[in-house]
């Protein structure tokens, strides 16, 4: 049985600019191991714009998969993507068309407007990873999940580098926005549980003392 993975990512910048810097995204410092990317189809159908890259990465292997697949490792991959700018969506299918017998993976992305912040985008990413060898399919397969979601980190890491780059200035802006309006509402409830302390001393019945002198209960 294939391994499953799923999860999402934010970025703080709006989907147009994320589906320009999309194409852009190599060369950066976290994709080292992205040596080559080239265009092999690209039409636009039904106002939509279709891709399919192909891409060569460098691929290591532990010690003990190298005595399964000895000499130096590179794997291409198929890219295919799906761009709908009325939906506002970028969507792609990546699959690895090398070494397909000891590890296959699948994986769908789906760049979007923010759910939460329509100024923001997001990614949300869908991965299966499966391996038909036998007796040590398992630990492959476990290795090649670990190894997909450290490389994830490393994808984002390098988008965001490159976005900051084409869009200079922007994420700070959106960081500091962020933190003004964390600011003002942290304000806006410090003064709401002020106004309820103040209310409920004011409602206080008033007692009298031994001296006679009033005095809150």
């Amino acid at each position: 049985m294939a391994k499953y993975f799923t999860t999402v990512n934010e970025f703080k910048y709006s989907w147009d600019q994320v589906a320009a810097g999309f194409w852009q995204r190599y060369p950066n410092p976290y994709s080292k191991h992205v040596l080559s990317e080239d265009v092999v189809d690209r039409k636009v159908a039904d106002n939509k714009l279709y891709t399919k890259r192909l891409l060569t990465k460098t691929n290591h292997m532990p010690k003990w998969g190298e005595k399964i697949v000895p000499g130096p490792k590179y794997v291409a991959l198929v890219e295919e993507s799906v761009v709908d700018p009325k939906a506002k969506t970028l969507t792609t299918y990546t699959r690895n068309v090398g070494y397909t017998r000891l590890m296959s993976v699948v994986e769908k992305c789906i760049f979007k407007v923010d759910e939460k912040n329509s100024k923001w985008s997001q990614v949300e990413r869908y991965a299966w990873i499966d391996s038909n060898v036998i007796g040590v399919g398992g630990a492959i397969k476990h290795f090649g999940m670990e190894r997909f979601k450290h490389n994830v980190n490393k994808a984002c890491k390098g988008f965001e580098y490159v976005l900051d780059n084409l869009y200079p200035g922007l994420n700070q802006v959106a960081q500091d926005t962020g933190t003004m309006a964390a600011r003002k509402e942290k304000l806006a409830e410090t003064a709401k549980k002020a106004k309820e302390i103040a209310k409920a001393k004011a409602s206080r019945p008033i007692t009298a003392n031994c001296s006679g002198q009033a005095a809150s209960s």
